[in-house]
C-alpha cells in the first residue's frame, strides 16, 4: 500500500502531456474507487463465506412428506464445501415475492401454526433448513431476503429450484444443483389464500398486524394492512394470469411460460391496455380507471385497474394479453451448466458473450423480480449499448441483481456432479456395469457424449433432436416459437437473434421481447441508492462477464432445422442431449418429467395393437416422495397420496425417445433391436456409475 501512495504521489507531480487538474481529477477517481474494490473483494470473498455450519442447515424433520423419513442427511463430494453450499442457498437474485415481514407472520389457514413451519414448507417440497449464521431465520434452502430500494422481501434464490434430495434406509441424501422436488405453483397459490384469509378473519388478522409491528419495519396498523391488502391482490393477478388446465404438480414447473406472461405484462402500454380492455368493462370504467395515468403505466396502476375487474373480467383480459402456461418441464439439473454453449431444454439460450448472465436475468423475471420499466426521454449509457440511439429509450430499471448472478454462474463453475454413494445405496455391480458400457456406446453415445466431471477445461456441445425424430411431447418448444404478444414499450427496437437483429413489430414473438428485456436489465445498473458503487458494480460486472466467458459463439450439433431468416427460430422446435454424469439422481426423466424411473425410460409407450402383457412405461403415476428406488432408479411412484401425473393431458405425452425399445431410429437413421429385460438392467448399472 506504501509503494503505490508513492507511485501515485509520483505520478501527480510528475510534468506530461495531462493537466494537474486532469489527473486530479483522475486521482481523486481512483481514490474513491479502490476502498469500494477493497471492500467488495473482502466481503464476496471471505465475510459472505463465512457459514461453515458442517451439516450446511438441514433440518432434520420426524417423518417426510408422503410417509418416507430420513434420520440424517448426507452431502455427496460434488467439489462444493459446506459455505458453498450455505452461500448458493442464501445469495439473492433480486426476487421479491412480498414483503418479507409478512411472509415470516401469515398463519396457515385453520391454525395458529406459521405457514413457514418447517412441516408445512416440506409438504411444497421445499426443503427445510435451521438457523446458520447467514441465515439466522432458518428459511427453507432457496428462500431469501433481498433488499431492494431499502425494503425487505422474501424470494427466491436459484437453489430453490435446483437443490434435491434422495431419502434411502433413513438418510436424506442432499443433491447440490439437482432438480426440486417442489410444487412451486401449489406453493404460491397455498400462500396467497393463507394471506387472504388473514385479512378476512378479524382475530387472525388481529394477531398478525401485532406481529408484524412487533418486528420494527412498520409504523403503524394501517401500513400493515394496506401491504397485506396489496400483497394479497398481486398474488391473485399472478395465480389468475398463470392458471393453466395442465397441472404441474411436484418436480416441475412452465418457467418460460411464466417469465413471457411477465415480460407482456410489463411492457404494455396504457393505450394497449386501453383497448384489450375494450368489450370486458363498460367504456366509462375505463376512461375512470385511466384518468389519473399520465405517460408510462406503473406495475401499481396496472395492479389498481386489474384490482376494479371480477375474476371472469380478469380472465378474459389475461387471454388478450398473455399466453396460458401450459408446458411444464422438470427443474433442469445444473452441474455442468456453465461448459455448455446452449442451455435450456430446447438449447434456447447461448452461454456465448453475455448469455448466461442474461440467461439468469430471464429467470428473476419468472420468479417475481422487481420490474420498473418505462421509457423516458433523452438517452443513457444503457440505452446505447442496448442499441436504443439518442432519442427516448426504455429504461429496464429492477430489482435484477446482475452482480449476484454473474457470481452464482461463476460458483456454479466449480459444481461436479453427484456420484452413486455406495456407503448409503448398494454396490455396483461391475460384471453389469462392463455389459452395460457397452450398450451404452451402441445405443446412447450418439447423443449422450461423456465427460470428465472434474475436468475444469470440460466442454458440453448442444446435441439437438428435431421434434419428429426424438418423438417427446412437443408443447414446450413449440410455446417458445408460437407464443407472442403485444410488443408495447419495446416496438421498433431490435432483438439480436443467431441469424441477425429481429424487428419487434405491434405484435411480437415472445422469445423476442425476452432476449430485448433481459439485454436491457443487464446493461441497466442496479439501483443502489451510492452512485459510486453503482457505478464500479455495473462497469465491472459488464467487462467481467464479456471478457472472462470462455464460451464463444458457435453452432450446435446433432440432427436439427437450422434457423434461418426465414425461420429465425426454427431451431428451438428441437430438444437437446446432454452428458449424463450424475443422471441417477435426476428422476423423474424427459424434458416434462413424463417417466418416473430410468427403467421406464427404456421401456415403450404403449400404444393401441400393443400385447397386453408386455411392459411399458406408465401412462399415470404419483411423484411428490423423496423415497429413492435403487434398482429402477427413480423415486416412488405409486401407493401414496401425492400428485397423480396424468400422460393423457396436454404437455404431458411419455412418448419418444424410444432407442432402447426399438421405437426411436438412432441419429445415422438406424433402428436398433429392443432390449431384453436384462439388457436393461445392465444398461441402468452403468448409468448409475456416471
Amino acid at each position: 500500500m506504501r509503494r503505490l501512495f508513492r507511485g501515485l504521489i509520483n505520478w501527480l507531480t510528475k510534468k506530461g502531456h495531462f493537466s494537474l487538474a486532469l489527473r486530479l481529477s483522475l486521482l481523486i477517481g481512483v481514490l474513491l474507487i479502490i476502498p469500494w474494490m477493497l471492500l467488495i473483494t473482502v466481503t464476496e470473498n471471505f465475510y459472505e463465506f463465512r457459514d461453515k455450519d458442517i451439516s450446511r442447515g438441514a433440518a432434520i424433520l420426524t417423518q417426510d412428506k408422503f410417509g418416507d423419513h430420513f434420520a440424517s442427511i448426507k452431502y455427496l463430494d460434488q467439489n462444493w464445501r459446506a459455505q458453498d453450499s450455505l452461500w448458493f442457498y442464501t445469495v439473492t437474485q433480486g426476487s421479491d415475492l412480498l414483503p418479507y415481514d409478512l411472509f415470516m407472520e401469515v398463519e396457515q389457514i385453520g391454525s395458529a401454526k406459521l405457514f413457514r413451519d418447517n412441516d408445512n414448507i416440506n409438504s411444497y417440497g421445499y426443503l427445510p433448513q435451521h438457523s446458520t449464521s447467514r441465515n439466522p431465520d432458518g428459511l427453507p434452502v432457496g428462500f431469501v431476503k433481498d433488499v431492494f430500494h431499502k425494503h425487505e422481501y422474501l424470494g427466491f434464490s436459484c437453489a430453490a429450484c435446483h437443490s434435491g434430495q434422495v431419502n434411502y434406509n433413513g438418510v436424506g441424501i442432499r443433491i447440490d444443483g439437482g432438480p426440486a422436488n417442489a410444487d412451486l405453483d401449489t406453493f404460491v397459490r397455498a400462500l396467497a389464500a393463507a394471506l387472504k384469509a388473514t385479512q378476512d378473519t378479524p382475530d387472525v388478522r388481529a394477531r398478525f398486524v401485532t406481529r408484524v409491528l412487533a418486528r420494527g419495519n412498520y409504523d403503524t396498523e394501517q401500513q400493515v394492512l394496506n401491504a397485506l391488502k396489496a400483497t394479497t391482490q398481486q398474488l391473485k393477478i399472478y395465480n389468475t394470469i398463470n392458471a393453466t388446465e395442465t397441472p404441474y404438480g411436484f418436480a416441475r414447473l412452465d418457467a418460460f411460460g411464466r417469465i413471457y406472461n411477465r415480460v407482456l405484462e410489463h411492457v404494455l402500454t396504457a393505450a394497449q391496455l386501453k383497448r384489450q380492455l375494450k368489450g370486458i368493462i363498460a367504456d366509462a370504467s375505463i376512461e375512470t380507471a385511466f384518468k389519473n395515468i399520465d405517460g408510462p403505466l406503473s406495475g401499481m396502476q396496472r395492479d389498481h385497474i386489474y384490482a376494479m375487474l371480477s375474476d371472469d373480467q380478469l380472465n378474459q383480459l389475461k387471454r388478450r394479453i398473455t399466453n396460458e402456461p401450459n408446458a411444464p418441464v422438470s427443474y433442469p439439473l445444473l452441474w455442468d451448466i456453465p461448459q455448455h454453449d446452449f442451455v435450456q431444454w430446447n438449447g434456447l439460450a447461448p452461454n456465448a458473450g453475455l448469455g448466461s448472465v442474461g440467461r439468469n436475468a430471464g429467470e428473476v423475471i419468472g420468479v417475481f423480480g422487481t420490474l420498473d420499466w418505462k421509457q423516458k426521454p433523452g438517452f443513457s449509457i444503457s440505452s446505447l449499448i442496448t442499441g436504443q440511439g439518442f432519442k427516448t429509450h426504455v429504461s429496464f430499471e429492477s430489482s435484477i441483481n446482475v452482480h449476484n448472478l454473474r457470481r452464482i454462474e461463476e460458483h456454479l463453475g466449480r459444481l461436479q456432479s453427484p456420484q452413486w454413494p455406495e456407503d448409503v445405496l448398494p454396490k455396483i455391480d461391475t460384471a453389469k456395469k462392463l455389459r452395460g458400457e457397452k450398450l451404452f456406446v451402441e445405443y446412447c453415445s450418439a447423443c449422450h457424449s461423456k465427460i470428465d466431471r472434474a475436468d475444469p477445461q470440460r466442454r458440453v456441445v448442444a446435441q439437438m433432436s428435431s421434434l419428429e425424430r426424438v418423438g417427446t411431447d412437443p408443447a414446450m418448444a413449440e410455446n417458445s416459437v408460437r407464443y407472442g404478444g403485444w410488443s408495447g414499450i419495446l416496438r421498433n427496437e431490435y432483438a439480436a437473434l443467431d441469424v441477425g437483429n429481429m424487428l419487434l413489430d405491434e405484435r411480437a414473438p415472445a422469445v423476442g421481447l425476452l432476449t430485448k428485456a433481459t439485454f436491457g436489465a443487464v446493461a441497466t445498473p442496479y439501483p443502489f441508492d451510492n452512485p459510486i458503487k453503482r457505478g464500479v458494480y455495473w462497469g465491472y460486472d459488464l467487462v467481467y462477464a464479456f471478457f472472462t466467458n470462455d464460451i464463444k459463439p458457435s453452432l450446435k450439433g446433432g440432427n436439427y432445422t437450422p434457423d434461418s431468416t426465414v425461420e429465425p427460430l426454427a431451431s428451438f422446435r428441437s430438444y437437446k442431449a446432454r452428458p449424463l454424469n450424475g443422471i441417477w439422481a435426476t428422476a423423474p426423466f424427459l424434458h416434462n418429467g413424463s417417466v418416473p424411473s430410468l427403467y421406464d425410460l427404456l421401456l415403450p409407450k404403449k400404444r393401441a395393437g400393443d400385447p397386453a402383457d408386455g411392459e411399458y412405461r406408465p401412462d399415470t403415476f404419483v411423484v411428490g416422495a423423496r423415497e429413492f428406488d435403487p434398482i429402477r432408479v427413480g423415486l416412488k411412484s405409486s401407493g401414496y397420496d401425492g400428485f397423480t401425473y396424468d400422460t393423457s393431458k396436454p404437455g404431458n405425452s411419455n412418448a419418444g425417445h424410444e432407442y432402447t425399445s426399438g421405437g426411436t431410429a438412432q441419429p445415422s437413421g438406424a433402428m436398433l433391436p429392443a432390449l431384453t429385460k436384462e439388457q436393461r438392467l445392465d444398461l441402468i448399472e452403468y448409468l448409475k456409475s456416471l
